[in-house]
C-alpha cells in the first residue's frame, strides 16, 4: 500500500488508508532516542532514524508506526497538555487490548506498556499493526453503492463485541457498571465547564436539566467501547466490507450497551441534519444508499433483542457528549496546545451539535 502524507490544510472529512501520515511539520515530536534506550533495556531493538511517522486521522491520542525487532508496530500515547478525566488512559487500553483479542479477534493485541513518563513524557503502549482502509467523511470509490452493507457491518460488529462475556477475557472488574448512566450525565455536565473555562453555550443549561429530569434505568451491562464508529474500524483493502480491526479502546468499560449504540448514532449523519453535522461527518452515512438512523435502530434491536423504548435519553446524552468532546478538542487549539488546523472549526461545530441535541430532547428532531 502506498504511503501518503497529510498536510494540515486537508479537509477534516478526508478518507484515508492506514498508510497515511501527517506532514512532519504538523506531527507531534517524540523523544525517540529515549524510547530506543528504554526498549533496549527490555531486550528489544529500535532505530530512531528515520523518524517514525505519525498516523493521520483522529483528534485525540497520538499514534506512530514504529519498527521493533524488525516488525511494524503501533506506538500509542496521549496528547500533550491537560487531559479530560477518564479519557486517554493508556494503562486501561493496554489492559483491555492485552486480553480482549482472545474473544474478540478484531481487537489488536497489545504487547508492551510503559508507565514511566521519563521516557516519552506520558504513559504509552505498543500494539500490533493491522493495515487496511479507514473511511471517514467521504465514501471512497471502492465502496460506492455499498453503503447499506457497510452500515450493517458496523451494527453487526458492535453487537458481536457487546456479546463478549467480560469474565471470559478477565475484564469483569473493569469499570463500575452500577449507576453508569447517572455518572455519565454528571460527568459530561462537569466536563463542559472545564472545556469552556466556565463559559458553556447557553443550550447546555437546558440540556443538563433535561438529562437530569429524564434519566432512565441502566440496561443490563456489557463491555462498552465508548467511541464506536466507522473511522475506528480498519477494513480489508481487498474486501472493504470486512473489518480487520477495531481501534481506540482507551475508554473501554462496562455499562449500558445502549450508550455505545447511541454513541454510534451520534455520528450517523443524515442528509437533512444541520450543515455543521455534514461538515464534520466522520462517517459517510449521509450518502444515498446508507441505512437511515431509524433503519439502524430497527436492525440493532433485531440483532440484539434489546428494547429501545427509552432510547431518546441515550440519544440526547450521546449527542451532548459529542458536543462536549468537540469543545474539549477545540480548547486544545484555542489554548495553543496543538497547531493542527483541523481543530479550528470544532468550536462552531460543537455548538451546532449541542443545539441539535436540544432539538432531539424537545422531540423536534430524531
Amino acid at each position: 500500500m502506498t504511503e501518503r502524507t497529510h498536510t494540515s490544510a486537508e479537509t477534516i472529512d478526508d478518507a484515508v488508508s492506514t498508510d497515511a501520515f501527517l506532514d512532519p511539520a504538523v506531527a507531534a515530536p517524540q523523544s525517540w532516542d529515549k524510547l530506543a534506550a528504554w526498549l533496549a533495556g527490555q531486550g528489544m531493538a529500535f532505530e530512531p532514524t528515520p523518524t517514525p511517522p505519525q498516523f493521520a486521522g483522529g483528534f485525540g491520542n497520538l499514534n506512530y508506526r514504529v519498527e521493533i525487532d524488525g516488525r511494524p508496530m503501533v506506538l500509542r500515547r496521549p496528547p500533550a497538555g491537560p487531559l479530560p478525566p477518564g479519557g486517554n488512559d493508556m494503562g486501561r487500553e493496554h489492559r483491555v487490548l492485552s486480553r480482549l483479542w482472545r474473544a474478540f479477534p478484531l481487537a489488536p493485541r497489545a504487547t508492551l506498556f510503559c508507565e514511566d513518563e521519563a521516557v516519552l513524557g506520558a504513559p504509552f503502549f505498543v500494539m500490533e499493526y493491522r493495515p487496511g482502509l479507514v473511511v471517514r467523511g467521504d465514501l471512497p470509490p471502492v465502496l460506492h453503492g455499498r453503503g447499506a452493507a457497510l452500515g450493517r457491518m458496523m451494527i453487526e460488529t458492535l453487537a458481536a463485541f457487546q456479546a463478549v462475556d467480560p469474565a471470559a477475557v478477565d475484564l469483569d472488574t473493569l469499570g463500575r457498571p452500577d449507576g453508569f448512566l447517572e455518572r455519565a450525565v454528571e460527568g459530561w455536565i462537569k466536563r463542559i465547564h472545564v472545556a469552556t473555562d466556565d463559559s458553556p453555550p447557553a443550550a447546555t443549561t437546558e440540556l443538563a436539566a433535561w438529562l437530569r429530569a429524564n434519566r432512565v434505568p441502566d440496561s443490563a451491562p456489557t463491555l462498552l467501547h465508548n467511541d464506536f464508529k466507522l473511522d475506528n474500524i480498519i477494513l480489508d483493502a481487498n474486501d472493504p466490507i470486512r473489518p480487520v480491526a477495531v481501534l481506540d479502546w482507551d475508554m473501554c468499560t462496562q455499562g449500558d450497551p445502549l450508550f455505545d449504540f447511541a454513541t454510534l448514532l451520534s455520528y450517523w449523519v443524515q442528509a437533512d441534519d444541520p450543515p455543521e453535522a455534514i461538515e464534520f461527518a466522520r462517517m459517510p452515512t449521509h450518502t444515498p444508499g446508507f441505512l437511515s438512523r431509524a433503519e439502524a435502530m430497527e436492525l440493532y434491536a433485531k440483532i440484539t433483542g434489546r428494547d429501545l423504548s427509552y432510547f431518546q435519553f441515550h440519544r440526547v446524552l450521546c449527542l451532548f457528549k459529542l458536543g462536549v468532546v468537540l469543545l474539549q478538542l477545540h480548547a486544545r487549539y484555542r489554548r495553543g496546545i496543538t497547531k493542527d488546523e483541523r481543530f479550528e472549526p470544532l468550536g462552531r461545530i460543537a455548538e451546532a451539535t449541542i443545539g441539535f441535541a436540544l432539538e432531539v430532547a424537545r422531540g423536534k428532531a430524531s
